[in-house]
């Protein structure tokens, strides 16, 4: 029989919904339900989680709704813990450059959620930390494992777009104020003292999306807002809600591309999926969201013609066609975790590192200084 090689992974912020659902149960559980990951060689990886946060009663109701005996408040503890080797931060941003420096200074590999920190400066510090230190490290970059995206992958790779002209994307949700309905979102993401703010939540996603897709970002101009200005928090208190709540940005990539990419919570969905991406190619178009991708070749492209006198009789959304599965999609996050132990246990390729996460900061931060500037921000080659 082949061997089980144990990993014990510190799980930093498992209280919180992100930690708790995408990375405990959806990714780390369902990991040790299918008996672990396979090794090339032969033999799994099997993670042995320990919950760290910092509400005891919390983390014991957790423990034992999951069958798990590991859990504790000190988390110098448990990086000091030999089984330990990996950790892993959900917590929010104002929080995890700390706890980073804590378990890149104990040696432990590092896997994070984004931002990786509040500031590029600290972003590129902890790449270069742990770069020194020999320390695996990770950012979670989960829309790139989305079906969607996979199938869209797959178009550009099969080089069905032609030359790519440019990318347009629509993302968001209305977020419930708090008062009359609950809000889906924690009210820390609408407080700039808390770190909140759509610009620093969603453009790390953009930079990776955009990066590995198409090209990286080399310049961008962004106007921000906050729609909503008074919220209702979880205990019922009016605040003032100062994050920006919606950005609206141009990105100009390396090769010519443009794409136009809304970001905003306080927007009705209008589309097929909470975020859609519409490419333009030469030789065809796609429309991808969340899980499905649509696509018009040129070949088959109609021929529509400007007559605001006459009422459409057709749908434009039938004239396109949509991309088969051809495969079996997992959850996005578990596959990257899968990926990371891989990365850390076999040495296999993982190109998601902090110097990818510091680049998303980078841009956040562009994005941010254009929209107070009011002009286009370049990034350079760096």
């Amino acid at each position: 029989m082949a061997a089980r090689r144990s990993i014990g992974i510190v799980i930093n912020g498992v209280t919180g919904r992100m930690g708790y659902r995408q990375h405990l149960v959806r990714s780390l559980l369902a990991i040790r339900e299918q008996g672990g990951v396979a090794l090339p060689g032969g033999g799994h990886i099997w993670p042995e989680p320990i919950l760290v946060g910092r509400d005891p009663d919390k983390l014991a109701a957790i423990a034992a709704r999951h069958g798990l005996t590991e859990w504790t408040t000190d988390l110098d503890a448990a990086l000091a813990r030999p089984d330990v080797e990996i950790y892993f931060d959900a917590q929010v941003t104002q929080q995890r450059e700390k706890a980073i420096r804590q378990a890149i200074a104990a040696g432990k590999h590092v896997y994070t959620e984004k931002p990786l920190a509040e500031s590029s400066p600290a972003a590129e510090e902890l790449a270069e930390l742990a770069a020194e230190a020999g320390i695996r490290s990770g950012v979670v970059q989960d829309k790139l494992f989305l079906p969607g995206l996979r199938k869209l992958k797959r178009l550009i790779d099969g080089g069905f777009f032609g030359r790519i002209l440019s990318v347009r994307g629509e993302f968001g949700y209305w977020v419930f104020e708090g008062d009359w309905q609950a809000a889906q979102r924690p009210s820390w993401n609408y407080r700039l003292a808390d770190g909140g703010g759509i610009v620093m939540d969603m453009f790390p996603h953009w930079n990776y999306v955009l990066e590995e897709l198409f090209g990286a970002v080399r310049g961008v101009q962004t106007t921000i807002a906050t729609h909503v200005e008074k919220r209702v928090d979880e205990r019922g208190e009016e605040y003032t809600a100062d994050a920006d709540d919606a950005a609206y940005a141009i990105f100009e990539l390396e090769g010519g591309i443009v794409a136009q990419i809304n970001s905003s919570w306080a927007v009705r969905v209008n589309r097929d999926e909470l975020v859609e991406f519409q490419v333009d190619g030469t030789h065809g178009s796609a429309v991808a969201g969340l899980r499905g991708c649509k696509i018009q070749h040129r070949a088959t492209t109609p021929k529509p013609v400007w007559n605001p006198d006459l009422p459409v009789t057709f749908s434009f959304r039938d004239q396109w066609s949509e991309v088969p599965d051809n495969e079996e999609f997992d959850n996005g996050f578990k596959v990257q975790w899968e990926a990371f132990l891989r990365h850390v246990v076999a040495g296999e390729a993982f190109p998601w590192d902090f110097a990818s996460g510091a680049r998303g900061v980078r841009l956040a931060e562009a994005g941010l200084q254009s929209a107070r500037e009011g002009r286009r921000i370049e990034l350079g080659t760096a």
